[in-house]
């Protein structure tokens, strides 16, 4: 039996996942307390809690699994904004290490991050596993701190498997209004909402947009794919299908028979994204690459799913 963590389980990533996750029949876990990301000093006594809450649950299974899918940063965050988040996983990361228990067991840590912060400066024409990292932001560049943190842990525990997962464009139902991200979710809403949307970057603008479930099931094979070996393994999960901004606002008119009310304009944040973006994995994820809805479906459930979500506002404030 599998004991899995999923730390962010709240998030778009996190959330999907936990329902992956459960598909498989992996028993989860979550701490009795919830974590307060905005109050370190509580914070830090709450993670070593639950790490001791998931040290007793997993003396029950035969190994466990980690997933770090939190974070609130964004590509326009500081560095002073995202250094909680980095302190939060090195605390995590040195709490695993002094529990011998689940240093004596067989452990995976799969760590998410952003592979447009990651190689948002890149020149390559197509970015795979073996392109050099180029961030252009604190934030890309927290995301290399925070996987350096994972590449110590793994060579001061060789036994261990750790992934780490950079991730394109992600989107899905459920993602958080407060933040300025996931343009396919402020289009889908400003269509329900009959309001416009504004867009900071030209429409040509390439990205490779992935359905959030689809990559979290990826993840997992991932993982899964890993289960004789150990170390430390990069893997860029995406859609490898780029498309322009343009042509999502055509998917979106075609869709919803209605053309989205678009207006554009500039950011302090703009610069910080590249114009064109195209991923390719080289590594592995096993014996049959999986097949991935089309956009088209994608945009057509994330449609339904934000005309539910307007329908029934109360549902939509309680899954935050």
């Amino acid at each position: 039996m599998t004991l899995a963590w999923v730390l962010g389980a709240r998030g778009l990533l996190g959330s999907a996942l936990c329902r992956a996750l459960s598909l498989r029949g992996v028993r989860p876990f979550a701490p009795s307390e919830k974590f307060q990301w905005t109050n370190e000093s509580s914070l830090r006594s709450q993670i070593e809690s639950a790490v001791r809450e998931f040290s007793a649950h997993a003396s029950q299974a035969n190994h466990w699994e980690i997933y770090w899918a939190a974070g609130v940063g964004t590509m326009g965050s500081s560095e002073e904004a995202l250094g909680p988040e980095t302190r939060a996983l090195a605390w995590l990361l040195e709490l695993i290490q002094s529990d011998t228990r689940l240093v004596a067991m067989p452990g995976k840590l799969v760590f998410s991050s952003s592979a447009g912060a990651i190689y948002a400066a890149c020149s390559d024409e197509v970015i795979t596993e073996r392109s050099l990292p180029a961030p252009n932001s604190a934030y890309g560049r927290e995301k290399l701190s925070q996987e350096d943190l994972l590449r110590s842990f793994c060579a001061a525990n060789p036994a261990m498997t750790v992934l780490l997962a950079r991730i394109s464009t992600l989107y899905g139902a459920g993602q958080a209004t407060g933040k300025p991200q996931g343009l396919l979710t402020h289009v889908a809403r400003s269509i329900v909402r009959n309001k416009p949307v504004k867009i900071y970057v030209p429409i040509d603008t390439i990205r490779d947009y992935i359905a959030v479930d689809d990559a979290a099931m990826e993840l997992i094979s991932v993982l899964d794919e890993l289960n004789s070996s150990r170390g430390l393994s990069v893997k860029i999960i995406a859609s490898e299908r780029p498309v322009t901004i343009a042509e999502i606002i055509s998917i979106f008119k075609r869709v919803a028979k209605k053309s989205p009310k678009i207006t554009t304009g500039i950011s302090g944040s703009s610069k910080l994204f590249s114009r064109r973006v195209q991923f390719r994995s080289i590594v592995p994820s096993g014996p049959r690459r999986r097949k991935f809805r089309s956009l088209t479906v994608g945009i057509a459930q994330l449609l339904g799913a934000e005309r539910c979500a307007h329908a029934n506002p109360r549902r939509q404030s309680n899954s935050g």
